[in-house]
């Protein structure tokens, strides 16, 4: 095997957006791929401080977490390229809409099928970084990614997943097994 180094190499990383509002009123998108479920209710984000969606959390303690789809791949990846510190209309450009959360003071992007309405719970500043915890408050779908039953099917999301290793994004989709169920056998032996 080839050593690589401390390195943060873990696949998939999550390609997640979060929804803030500006001071103005304007909605604030960022991609983040370091973070995710910590609980049954909760989610972590691991942001560096001088985001200005960090500036906006502090003063709204309120976001959305949104898995974004393969059609929207180029607006998020500009949403994890451009800083809203630099370019305040960095939502504008890509021509994406939102509406305001029903539950949290936070924008809801209709363009992503799926969509975690979150209030902040606790700013958490450790040596490795700032650690901002979130209260899954409601969950949105967008009704194409239900399936005959009306429950969230994962491959209807056309999800994407971010690659450490070579900054490239992956389709994610195809199911091949079944949690709980897929490696039961193994018990009988």
């Amino acid at each position: 095997m080839k050593s690589f180094g401390a390195k943060p190499f873990l696949f998939p990383m999550p390609t997640y957006m979060i929804g803030t509002y500006n001071e103005d009123g304007s909605v604030d998108v960022m991609m983040m791929a370091w973070g995710g479920i910590c609980a049954e209710d909760m989610v972590a984000l691991n942001l560096e401080a001088e985001h200005k969606t960090v500036t906006n959390l502090k003063k709204k303690k309120a976001f959305t977490l949104a898995i974004p789809g393969t059609d929207t791949l180029e607006e998020s990846d500009f949403f994890g390229i451009a800083s809203s510190n630099k370019l305040p209309d960095k939502f504008e450009r890509t021509g994406l809409h939102a509406e305001r959360s029903l539950r949290v003071d936070a924008p809801v992007i209709k363009e992503y099928p799926l969509t975690l309405e979150c209030s902040v719970v606790e700013f958490q500043t450790q040596p490795y970084g700032l650690r901002i915890l979130g209260k899954i408050e409601n969950v949105l779908a967008s009704e194409k990614i239900l399936d005959e039953n009306g429950k969230i099917d994962a491959s209807k999301l056309n999800a994407f997943a971010f690659d450490q290793m070579r900054n490239d994004y992956y389709e994610i989709g195809k199911k091949v097994g079944t949690a709980w169920s897929s490696g039961v056998h193994l018990m009988k032996k």
